[in-house]
């Protein structure tokens, strides 16, 4: 009897094991359609504005289980030169990691490009949600890629602190 109930408890360990890694990785996740009109925007220095890009091969994933799962690939024809003459560069761009089976972004490569220069960062929308900017990074070969990631107001309130004076006053329940 105890070594069914032992190769019943590591069953049950190893099923609920799957399940977790399938709800992290697959279950909540979905292709996100392009509609042509904000895929892929990155603020502008003359009007402080987000604006569509040049695209093409556009694809992206993203999950209501929480605010920052979205993740973007896609290419463009516009040169760093002309980006960075434009928009507005992003110095705290951290590239946060995506589901292996979303092979075309690879937080690694790109956080190590935008190191060492190969890749620029830029502020595609801030608050896109409360707390939560969207980045968008293009490598100097057009291969570009975009995340949501938290911005300090976020950080703080999301701590469960009061928002700093600077900070858009969080809306209800944060």
């Amino acid at each position: 009897m105890g070594k069914f109930l032992a190769l019943l408890l590591l069953a049950c360990a190893a099923g609920g094991g799957a399940l977790m890694y399938y709800q992290q990785v697959y279950a909540y996740y979905d292709e996100v359609e392009p509609n042509g009109e904000t895929d892929v925007q990155i603020t502008s220095m003359i009007t402080d504005a987000p604006e569509l890009v040049l695209y093409d091969d556009f694809r992206a994933i993203d999950a209501t289980s929480s605010p920052i799962r979205y993740r973007a690939c896609f290419n463009t024809s516009m040169s760093h030169a002309m980006l960075t003459e434009t928009y507005v560069l992003d110095d705290g761009a951290v590239p946060l990691t995506a589901p292996g089976w979303f092979d075309c972004f690879d937080a690694r490569e790109i956080g190590a490009a935008i190191e060492v220069g190969e890749a620029l960062a830029f502020t595609g929308t801030e608050n896109i949600e409360y707390g939560i900017d969207r980045v968008v990074a293009i490598h100097e070969d057009g291969r570009g890629w975009v995340w949501d990631q938290l911005n300090r107001c976020g950080e703080i309130v999301f701590d469960g602190n009061r928002a700093p004076d600077d900070c858009p006053e969080p809306p209800e329940g944060y």
